[in-house]
C-alpha cells in the first residue's frame, strides 16, 4: 500500500516483553484484523542485541504474514556503528519500508555509546549507508522536555529533516490546538515533510498522568474531568477514552492533517473500536 495520499493512518506495536511468550504478538496482530493501516511501526529498546532481533523478527512477521508495510524503530543513544549496521542489515532483510530514527530514553547507570548523540546523527548515517530505506523521525508538538522552548525545538527538528528524515510522527498530545500550532511553526520554519499526529487512547489514569510528566503532554480540562469522573471505573474510562481519541482524530482529519499515528499499546480491541468510528474518514472522498 502506498502512503502517497492524505490523510494516512498508521499504527504502532511493540514486541512482547522478554518474559512473555513470543506468540502474544500474534494475539495483537490477529486482533487488528479489519483495521487498514498504511503501515505499522515496531518499537525498539535501548540498543541491546536482543532488541534489534526482536524488532526485526516482528517486522518480518507483519510484512510476510499480514502483508502490511513496516517501519522499524531504532534508538541512537546506546548504539555504536557495528550495532547500527547489524540492525539496519536485519531490517533490510525483513524488507521494512523505513526506519524511525530516535535518540531513545536515557538509562540510569548506563553510559551512552557516544557515536550517535542525536537522532539527526543516526538519520544522517542511515541515509548515507542505506539510501533505499526511508528515514522517519519523531517530533514533539509541545516541545521536547529538554528543549528550552518550542521554537528552539522546531529549529532542532529542521536539522533532523535536513539530515535526511522524510516523514515525521508526533509524540502523543491531548489537545489538538497544541498540535495545530506546532504544525504552523514547523511549516514556517521550512519543514515540508508529512507530519502525522500521534494519538494514544486513554486507558487508565496512571498512564495519562505518567505520560504527561514524561513527554510534557498537557492534560486539557475536558480530559482531566474524565479522569476524575471514572478514575475508579476502568471499563467506563476505557469507553470514554475511545470516544475522546475518536473525536481527536475526526477533528484532526477535518483540519486537514497529513495523517494519524495511533499508539495501540498492543490493545487491539481498543484500536478496532476507534477504527470503527473513524475508518471511513481515511477513505478517498466519494464523488
Amino acid at each position: 500500500m502506498s502512503t502517497d495520499h492524505s490523510p494516512i493512518f498508521s499504527l504502532e506495536v511493540f514486541p512482547p516483553k522478554r518474559n512473555a511468550a513470543v506468540g502474544t504478538i500474534y494475539d495483537t496482530l490477529d486482533g487488528l484484523q479489519g483495521v487498514d493501516p498504511d503501515f505499522i511501526s515496531v518499537t525498539y529498546g535501548t540498543g541491546k542485541q536482543s532488541d534489534r532481533t526482536a524488532t526485526a523478527r516482528i517486522s518480518n512477521t507483519i510484512r510476510q504474514e499480514y502483508d502490511i508495510p513496516v517501519v522499524a524503530h531504532l534508538t541512537a543513544q546506546y548504539l555504536d556503528k557495528d550495532g547500527a549496521d547489524e540492525a539496519l542489515d536485519l531490517f533490510e532483510q525483513a524488507k521494512v519500508r523505513g526506519v524511525l530514527a530516535l535518540r531513545g530514553d536515557s538509562v540510569e547507570g548506563r553510559e551512552p555509546a557516544g557515536v550517535f548523540e542525536h537522532a539527526s546523527d543516526l538519520a544522517a548515517y542511515i541515509r548515507s549507508t542505506h539510501p533505499d530505506l526511508d528515514v522517519y523521525g519523531a517530533c514533539y508538538p509541545e516541545g521536547h522536555p529538554e528543549a528550552t522552548s518550542l521554537s528552539q525545538d522546531v529549529e532542532n527538528l529542521k536539522k533532523k529533516v535536513d539530515a535526511g528524515v522524510s516523514h515525521l510522527v508526533s509524540q502523543l498530545f491531548y489537545d489538538n490546538s497544541d498540535f495545530l500550532n506546532f504544525i504552523s511553526l514547523a511549516r514556517e520554519a521550512g519543514i515540508g515533510t508529512p507530519i502525522e499526529a500521534g494519538i494514544m487512547p486513554v486507558m487508565n489514569v496512571g498512564q495519562v498522568r505518567r505520560m504527561g510528566k514524561i513527554c510534557g503532554a498537557r492534560i486539557p480540562h475536558a480530559l482531566d474531568r474524565m479522569l476524575d469522573r471514572w478514575q475508579d471505573d476502568k471499563k467506563s474510562l476505557r469507553a470514554a477514552g475511545i470516544v475522546y481519541a475518536s473525536q481527536q482524530i475526526a477533528d484532526l482529519v477535518a483540519q486537514g492533517v497529513d495523517g494519524v499515528h495511533l499508539y495501540t499499546m498492543n490493545h487491539p480491541g481498543v484500536t478496532r473500536r476507534i477504527w470503527q468510528n473513524v475508518g471511513d474518514l481515511f477513505e478517498p472522498p466519494s464523488r
